[in-house]
């Protein structure tokens, strides 16, 4: 008879603070658990240096390293246009050697303790498979338009004063700070945008050779009236010829402006370079003006995607951050198991000038648990849609419509890049 193999047990596995010594081994595992396919060295390099080690997390089995996790240290626009301390979770991983074991579980709840420490009231992260994060609180808040103009097909209808604006090429990196200026005007009219910490200007013009799959280095134009920079567009052009002539894409990287003739010029631009016959984009708002552009908006391969993700790590702090479309005076029964310091009864009282969120014995208007309070945070995602999934409970007739219209936001929240 032969030897009967037994099951040991685990050896114990050690959670800690990240040392800068030991970021390349932990880097390493990251890549490792996501197809083992090596970053280009411009992309790991820019990874390093805006890797914050003392809020990133390693789970170490003797010498290697099985967990990773990161919190970069963010500002993020809520409604009202409050810039509000964020934890920006990035960089999640464990080695396929190490599943089954609670080693996210363990990051997690480590982090979340880590960020309320902090003094953030929010958590924030884009996942790699949408299923995992749900049951740690956090809610699906913006969601992302991918598109494709036929650009052979399409024609924009650009508004009075789009050709006054002048536009130049300029190299990317030259003007590099003209740009900034412009996003950095942007930011606090629109939820969900991020206000770019130094070393993070460097990550829209991220541009290896080896991530381009045939297409050109990547390209600038700037719009400009009366000198001033009042717009900028970013992209890639994709030659491609069949027997019946060119048929290029342009592929977005991101386009803001400051006004409605800047942003329909920069368009306009796009949309008429020669030998391309479509535009293709990956990351802009659902509300995005430019599909009021276009002539025909069946012919643009409209879709959308889940984007950004909200933790409300202390739910007072963060629902007194933002304001509120109409005046609200509800009262809130949370559950959030994994955070228990959320649970409970909260009222919040708020207008367009400010709010209180504040624990009460008096009786729930509505029952939700802690993620749908993240899913409809940034005015994106309604309290109605999700009692309509039966998500949230209406105790008190009337208190679902006025705290949905309130939470609501004149224009849906956008995170602009992933991190």
């Amino acid at each position: 008879m032969g030897t009967v193999a037994r099951n040991t047990p685990a050896e114990p596995t050690e959670l800690r603070v990240l040392r800068q010594d030991e970021w390349n081994t932990w880097y390493d595992n990251l890549v490792n658990a996501f197809g083992g396919v090596p970053e280009p060295p411009e992309e790991r390099e820019l990874d390093k240096r805006l890797t914050e080690c003392d809020r990133s997390l390693g789970v170490w089995d003797g010498d290697a390293c099985v967990g990773t996790a990161g919190a970069f240290s963010f500002r993020l626009t809520v409604p009202g246009g409050a810039s509000v301390p964020a934890a920006g979770i990035t960089m999640v991983s464990v080695a396929a050697t190490h599943r089954r074991r609670g080693i996210l579980t363990s990051m997690m709840r480590r982090q979340l303790d880590d960020v309320r420490s902090w003094g953030e009231p929010l958590a924030v992260l884009t996942a790699s498979e949408p299923v995992i994060y749900g049951r740690f609180g956090y809610g699906i808040a913006t969601m992302k338009t991918t598109a494709e103009i036929d650009t052979a097909r399409v024609r924009l209808s650009v508004p009075p004063g789009t050709d006054d604006v002048r536009l130049r090429f300029a190299d990317p990196a030259a003007v590099r700070d003209q740009c900034e200026a412009v996003y950095a005007r942007k930011v606090a009219g629109r939820p969900g945008m991020l206000a770019r910490r130094p070393g993070w200007e460097d990550l829209p013009l991220l541009d290896p050779e080896s991530a381009r799959q045939g297409s050109s280095p990547l390209q600038c134009v700037l719009a400009e009236r009366h000198g001033e920079v009042v717009g900028y567009t970013r992209y890639f052009v994709k030659p491609e010829w069949d027997e019946q002539g060119p048929k290029g894409t342009v592929r977005l990287r991101d386009l803001e402006a400051l006004d409605p003739a800047s942003y329909a010029a920069l368009w306009r631009y796009l949309c008429d370079i020669d030998l391309t016959g479509k535009v293709a984009m990956h990351n802009r708002p659902v509300d995005d003006a430019w599909q009021h552009l276009v002539s025909d908006i069946r012919r643009c391969a409209v879709q959308q995607h889940d984007s950004l993700h909200v933790r409300l790590v202390d739910l007072g702090a963060a629902l007194e951050a933002r304001t509120y479309q109409t005046p609200v005076d509800v009262v809130f029964e949370v559950a959030d198991a994994f955070c228990p310091w959320n649970e409970g009864s909260w009222r919040l009282t708020g207008d367009a000038k400010g709010a209180s969120c504040k624990r009460t014995s008096e009786p729930a208007d509505l029952a939700l648990s802690v993620r749908e309070l993240g899913a409809a945070y940034l005015g994106g995602v309604s309290l109605v849609s999700l009692a309509g999934a039966g998500r949230v409970r209406e105790l008190r007739a009337g208190a679902l419509a006025e705290a949905s219209l309130a939470f609501g936001s004149t224009v849906a929240p956008w995170l602009p890049h992933g991190f």
